[in-house]
């Protein structure tokens, strides 16, 4: 009996598994659920834990062995989308940005998206101009530690949180000087409100930056936002397309392309090449479904993509959840009395060093991470948001992040758009967050004055970030070395490739329906099977026609040809 009890908990815990889930907050969500769950049911446990209910914004992160992101499809296993073994760890994110963040229904959403947008700002995603980043990092400081009080904030204080990448002493000041001047008296849900309302004006807002390279193998960075399709370069945002302009996405190996209607029926096609074929399908993914949100009026709408021309090649994907506007109009159909959001206490988060932020809600409590070699599925460390996805621009002595606002970048979509003084650098993306406690304040220091963190830190940040010091490109190393030319030389090589595996398998093809083809024909014309609708199909004027004055004909000539050669044969 006890055997048998002790086999049976064995079995229920094989077909069980362990989750653990970093929220925005950073503090953890963690639940045992069943090998073959999906991860609908993962994302509605948390979203309970959260008592969200405008949740279509959301979605869940995971980082594979080879460091690729991708978000947790929610009608697949998770086990099955997941390369290594469990326990598995994730990350809680917006998935898609309100067009209007300060116009969401409940405070809980807006709060969980400011969440979002302040972790944006800090790993340099959230550009934008010095009297834009005081404003926006004061409403944080309102939001967090209330009204200014001289007894509880000393002079300097604004210094000992990190907003930023790096910091200016001219811009700790300002900063400074509106939070005690111009935001007294504002409640944590005011601020984060007006917080939301600035940010959504700003030009990099909702951007995930994915790094590629255009067809002369100059670095650039793909993103999908709200309002349509970015893309940067340099100092430039080179391309800005609508939703509504944007036709087709496509891609092929590490090529991803963007076909696109402009004005006066111009069409144009962009092309760019990723690090690797899996960041490309996920970039594809990622526009497929940003593309679906944004664009259609109903789920109902939404169809399966291909990513190529040919049925018999390529990823399918469908866009599984509700559109924007269906979300829209579900929020505004909620009635109930708004749920409690708890902001006690000033706790270090991991992800955005001194800016500090408390549980909202109960969750298990987080484990202190080592300083140094963690394993990817050992802490959620490999989930950080400054990684190859999410490049982070320096900042000193008060220079301007973005000059733009958002109706400039609207209207003057068709022409490229300065976004910077400077050049928007990957290689400035290594500042990587401190994972001890004991050693925050020192990773604070390094990264105010610039200076990179160790090696063995640079190493634990995702796929695609390269050290300070080595003044190479975003993607691997083997891409990264390679110049221009060489660049061009292999795609033209990729490219014949390409087209000769494409003739192959429409060859195959072909081939393939040509012998389907013939079996039917023998079966219609040698074969004594008396099934209705062969009967019908040998019953008619055209096919008796065909039987008789060219099917004998070859069948008797293919006879006599086998009858000839069956005689050399023998005659030898």
């Amino acid at each position: 009996m006890l055997s048998r009890f002790m086999s049976g908990s064995i079995r229920n815990l094989e077909r069980e598994y362990s989750c653990t889930v970093r929220l925005l907050d950073d503090t953890e969500y963690t639940c045992t659920i069943q090998r073959d769950a999906k991860g609908q049911y993962l994302f509605d446990l948390i979203c309970h834990h959260l008592n969200l209910l405008e949740k279509d914004y959301f979605g869940i992160r995971y980082v594979d062995p080879d460091k690729q992101r991708h978000w947790l499809e929610f009608t697949k296993s998770i086990a099955k989308q997941m390369k290594s073994q469990p326990p598995f760890t994730m990350c809680l994110r917006v998935k898609f940005y309100p067009p209007d963040p300060a116009a969401l229904k409940e405070e809980i959403t807006r709060y969980l998206v400011f969440l979002q947008i302040k972790r944006d700002l800090y790993h340099g995603r959230l550009l934008c101009k010095t009297s834009d980043a005081a404003l926006l990092a004061a409403y944080i400081l309102q939001a967090e530690i209330g009204d200014y009080d001289p007894g509880k904030h000393p002079e300097g204080y604004s210094s000992k949180f990190q907003f930023f990448p790096k910091h200016s002493e001219k811009l700790e000041r300002r900063i400074a000087d509106i939070h005690k001047t111009e935001l007294i008296g504002q409640t944590p849900e005011t601020s984060e409100r007006n917080f939301l309302q600035k940010a959504q004006m700003l030009e990099t807002y909702g951007v995930d930056p994915h790094p590629c390279k255009d067809v002369s193998g100059n670095p650039a960075f793909l993103a999908f936002t709200p309002f349509g399709f970015v893309v940067l370069q340099g100092n430039k945002r080179v391309h800005f397309l609508k939703w509504n302009e944007v036709t087709k996405l496509k891609f092929e190996g590490k090529t991803f392309h963007v076909y696109a209607n402009q004005k006066e029926d111009v069409k144009m096609i962009l092309t760019y090449f990723a690090p690797t074929p899996e960041a490309c399908k996920h970039l594809w993914k990622c526009g497929v479904e940003n593309q679906a949100f944004y664009k259609l009026e109903k789920s109902s709408q939404v169809r399966t993509v291909s990513s190529s021309n040919l049925f018999f090649k390529g990823s399918r994907f469908r866009y599984s959840g509700r559109v924007a506007k269906e979300v829209m109009e579900q929020s505004a159909k909620i009635k109930r009395e708004p749920p409690e959001i708890h902001r006690a206490g000033l706790v270090p988060s991991r992800s955005c060093p001194s800016i500090t932020h408390g549980p909202r809600l109960s969750s298990v409590p987080r484990t202190r991470r080592r300083a140094v070699h963690i394993s990817i599925m050992e802490g959620l460390e490999s989930l950080r948001d400054s990684a190859h996805s999410t490049p982070v621009r320096s900042v000193s002595h008060g220079e301007s992040f973005m000059p733009r606002s958002r109706s400039q970048a609207t209207d003057a979509s068709d022409g490229m758009a300065v976004i910077s003084d400077e050049a928007y650098s990957p290689s400035d993306s290594v500042l990587p967050t401190p994972v001890a406690e004991h050693s925050m304040e020192l990773a604070v220091s390094r990264q105010i004055n610039g200076a990179p963190c160790s090696i063995e830190e640079e190493k634990e940040s995702e796929a695609g970030t390269p050290s300070h010091g080595e003044g190479r490109d975003f993607v691997d190393g083997r891409f990264a070395q390679e110049g221009a030319g060489g660049d061009s030389a292999l795609s033209e090589v990729e490219q014949v490739n390409k087209f000769v595996l494409s003739v192959l398998r429409l060859l195959l093809v072909t081939i393939g329906l040509l012998f389907v083809l013939l079996l039917l024909l023998i079966i219609l014309t040698e074969s004594d099977l008396d099934i209705a609708f062969l009967r019908d199909i040998r019953q008619t004027p055209e096919f008796e026609q065909f039987h008789y004055e060219y099917f004998c004909p070859l069948r008797r000539w293919f006879a006599c040809k086998l009858r000839w050669v069956g005689g050399l044969l023998i005659n030898k």
